[in-house]
């Protein structure tokens, strides 16, 4: 490779760390862009399916977000949690309202892993417990605690840990071992294992459960409507909490529910949020109830969490996202891809699923003929799909899943040379195979 990008790639090799992850054979530096396009530092443009990690939520410089940005920018970039913070009030004030727990309360961190850390915190204060539930393929951050409760081997780079973690069933309809079930069979025998975990592998008094919607990273594993409402009952029994990692799944990008917890019928005591909120502003955070978020008893700040500039940001980003109803889009424009999408299973031998919500979705490549995991079909079908001019992105736990997840903005015409080029680089992929 020559140019921009190789001696960006030399400089990134001598500074930056080994393990961290670049994607592309020729890795890209991206440099600018507009609504779901984006352009890389040698000037070539490509359609953005991933967003930053599902993070470009209203897409690239959007006017009125970018203005608020700018505008605050020329007052004041930072305070701390010290001081009053009026941007930091308003955007709480605006979380809390369209949360589905009454009289709730807000607390910003800079990112999804520290979010989720303060949600442990808060309960296993609560609570008085160390023993957290989780879910098998989960990821909840690369933060010490955050990794403990992640159950994605390929993420996990310790066993070392805070917590004492039990792992439950996930409710995985392709690869998980009562995925042969119906759905309602399905969440009754994983509402029975929970309850067993709880009974043999704890000592009871357990702080909580956390769990995403929809598995993110673990390659946008979709349980059955209901799978939490099941898990819920049992928890309740218990007294256990229940924290819902909306850090992927929020703001309306599964399309038919704004919150991707709503799908089951049950209301968190706590949700963590971060991503799309600042639509690439550094901004996380946790909503609960308010007697769950004043369980902290010592001192404590947070030093960039909520300040001015990203919390301005995110409150125009979020404005913005609801004035446009962006979430109908996000139900539109995911029917669309699926549309072109799931007829690759069966078609194609190296599609062997095609699952997601609104505009979470996955693709599973596998063997021709089995479900043993192709890795590196995936890894040429990202090559491929961004020589036609697209960025997806990959996960699962075996890395063998494409992820398509675009800001919300993305037009129908957008979603028609996605989904060609989707499909000429599911094509490439499955003759190479």
């Amino acid at each position: 490779m020559t140019g921009t990008h190789h001696d960006l790639l030399e400089r990134h090799r001598r500074v930056m760390p080994s393990w961290l992850s670049l994607y592309y054979d020729e890795p890209l530096e991206l440099v600018g862009g507009t609504g779901c396009t984006v352009i890389d530092g040698e000037g070539n443009e490509y359609l953005d399916l991933f967003g930053g990690i599902l993070t470009t939520m209203t897409g690239y410089n959007v006017p009125e977000v970018v203005d608020a940005i700018r505008e605050q920018a020329g007052k004041m970039l930072h305070t701390s949690t010290l001081y009053l913070v009026r941007p930091m009030i308003e955007l709480a004030e605006r979380i809390a309202s369209l949360a589905p727990m009454p009289d709730a309360k807000v607390f910003f961190v800079s990112s999804g892993s520290e979010a989720n850390e303060a949600a442990l915190l808060l309960c296993s204060s609560a609570r008085r417990s160390n023993q957290v539930l989780a879910l098998r393929n989960s990821y909840h951050g690369r933060s010490f605690a955050t990794m403990s409760v992640t159950g994605n081997r390929s993420w996990s780079a310790s066993s070392l840990s805070p917590l004492r973690v039990s792992y439950v069933h996930n409710g995985d309809r392709y690869r998980g071992p009562f995925a042969h079930l119906d759905d309602r069979e399905l969440i009754e025998v994983c509402a029975e294992d929970l309850r067993n975990v709880i009974e043999t592998t704890t000592s009871g008094d357990v702080g909580c459960m956390i769990v995403e919607p929809i598995q993110g990273v673990g390659g946008f594993v979709v349980p059955p409507d209901g799978f939490f409402r099941a898990m819920k009952d049992v928890l309740d029994e218990y007294g256990i909490l229940l924290v819902s990692d909306e850090v992927q799944t929020g703001w309306g990008r599964t399309g038919e529910h704004f919150w991707g917890i709503d799908a089951h019928g049950v209301v968190p005591d706590l949700m963590t949020f971060a991503k799309g909120l600042g639509n690439g502003l550094s901004i996380g955070g946790v909503v609960g109830r308010p007697e769950l978020v004043d369980a902290i008893h010592a001192s404590s700040i947070s030093t960039f969490g909520g300040n001015p500039l990203a919390s301005a940001g995110a409150l125009a980003n979020l404005e913005y996202l609801l004035a446009n109803d962006l979430q109908a889009n996000a139900a539109r424009a995911g029917k669309a891809l699926r549309e072109a999408l799931d007829p690759l299973v069966g078609k194609l031998g190296v599609v062997g699923d095609v699952r997601g919500k609104g505009l979470m979705i996955g693709v599973e490549l596998v063997e021709p003929g089995t479900k043993t995991p192709a890795p590196g079909a995936a890894a040429r079908a990202l090559e491929h799909a961004r020589n036609c001019g697209v960025l997806i992105g990959k996960g699962g736990l075996y890395g063998n899943t494409l992820r398509i997840a675009p800001p919300l903005c993305i037009t129908a015409d957008e979603v028609a040379v996605g989904a060609g080029a989707l499909l000429t680089a599911l094509e490439a992929a499955d003759a190479e195979l």
